[in-house]
């Protein structure tokens, strides 16, 4: 893995680096007459901002103190998403371009010019002349108009005009999707008929929360949204599938703390993702444990209708505490209904074999910044909702937050209830 990172950080580098010149190209160079006041701001600005990123990503990862994390955290991830919907959108007025030129070069055609013309226009009719003697020097000729791709002036206006658009869409997404993450999720309600759930079970809502990712961003704040969000649903069980925190239980501890006050008839219940593992699981699975949250770590409950049962995240595997399917499902009851809590949707395949009824998982974010539903879709065997895979479902959820940038676009945050129906008569 090291390997790798290490082979793809040029590569990283360097798209980063172009992307970046291109939009200061189309944004700050092709929209100034020349070196000045907004040109270095300019500048300055496509400078610091993916500084200010970088620096981001690698204080998270590398554990620096958590007040310099917080400093650089908002501005760093916020340009982040900025940056990308910049580039979309400026490399979509690439296809605008030349047809404003072309209106602009067809406007100038059509308005007439000072001369005798434009005053034959008008009504006045020119004076009859003489005609010139032999030898008389001609008659200077008629101005004529630039079309706009060779003429600096219309040039400018077409590059500010686009320019423009391109950042004023661009902020606009992001403010919007930064909104819609701060604001708290919103409730998404699913039923999922089981075969073997008995009808006395039938209704049982299950609220499933993933991807909290309290952080440097996030905060306590915003926990206690997500957990009034999902006590204000009534459920009668709380999954929590993984990637709760972006940190150590030292610095997030006390942002964690409301989630001492969710409720339900039969408990709350956690397993670990991948960012549990970047961030201390151990710790993390005892400081839930303290919160009131029952960790299910390659276990299962037997609930009074059903089996409940958790795996650890795939990213465990590194510390020897990857998902044992056979420890968490092998010895029960196969005439009971299981519903499994699995971070990552690709667990789905061990679950099929295994025999469970309904997976629950988050890890995908729904893509959080589009187009990145497309690369999770690569990545996943379903991105977001409800899908079937033989005799098991699969739900997976968008997430109650983000990672990154606290901004989400064509994937809203959610906290789905899951509301079970019995099949039987």
């Amino acid at each position: 893995m090291v390997i790798v990172l290490v082979l793809a950080a040029p590569a990283v580098l360097a798209v980063l680096v172009l992307g970046h010149w291109y939009v200061w190209r189309r944004l700050v160079r092709d929209t100034t007459r020349g070196p000045g006041p907004a040109r270095r701001a300019g500048t300055a600005l496509f400078v610091a901002g993916p500084l200010l990123m970088i620096t981001a990503l690698v204080a998270e990862r590398s554990g620096a103190p958590f007040w310099l994390q917080r400093t650089l955290a908002r501005p760093g991830f916020l340009w982040m998403a900025l940056a990308l919907y910049l580039l979309l959108a400026v490399a979509a007025g690439e296809a605008v371009r030349p047809l404003l030129r072309r209106v602009l070069d067809r406007r100038q055609t059509v308005e007439p010019l000072p001369g005798p013309r434009s005053r034959v226009a008008a009504g006045h009719l020119p004076e009859v002349q003489e005609a010139e003697p032999a030898g008389a020097p001609a008659a200077a000729p008629q101005p004529t108009r630039e079309p706009a791709a060779r003429n600096p002036g219309r040039r400018l206006v077409v590059s500010r005009v686009i320019g423009g658009a391109a950042a004023a869409a661009a902020v606009g997404t992001v403010g919007h999707g930064t909104y819609g993450v701060l604001r708290g999720p919103r409730v998404k309600r699913v039923t999922v008929p089981l075969a073997k759930l008995p009808r006395a079970a039938h209704g049982f809502r299950i609220a499933v929360v993933s991807d909290i990712h309290l952080g440097p961003v996030l905060g306590r704040g915003f926990a206690q949204r997500v957990v009034d969000t999902v006590n204000a649903t009534r459920p009668d069980l709380i999954a929590v599938v993984g990637d709760l925190v972006d940190g150590s239980v030292k610095d997030l501890g006390p942002a964690a703390a409301p989630l001492a006050q969710l409720a339900a008839r039969h408990g709350a219940f956690f397993v670990t993702g991948n960012h549990e593992y970047f961030s201390g699981a151990a710790q993390w699975v005892a400081e839930v444990r303290t919160l009131g949250l029952h960790p299910l770590e390659n276990a299962r409950t037997e609930l009074p209708y059903f089996d409940l049962a958790g795996v650890n995240d795939l990213q465990g595997e590194s510390e020897g505490q990857g998902p044992d399917f056979r420890k968490a499902l092998g010895d029960r009851d196969p005439a009971r209904a299981c519903v499994l809590l699995a971070h990552q949707p690709v667990q789905i395949h061990e679950a099929v074999r295994y025999g469970v009824d309904l997976q629950l998982s988050g890890h995908t974010h729904g893509g959080q910044l589009w187009p990145g539903n497309l690369v999770a879709a690569a990545a996943n065997p379903t991105v977001a909702g409800l899908d079937r895979y033989g005799d098991t479902q699969l739900y997976v959820s968008r997430g109650a937050g983000a990672w990154g940038p606290p901004t989400r676009v064509g994937a809203p945050s959610d906290v789905t209830v899951i509301e079970l129906a019995a099949t039987r008569a």
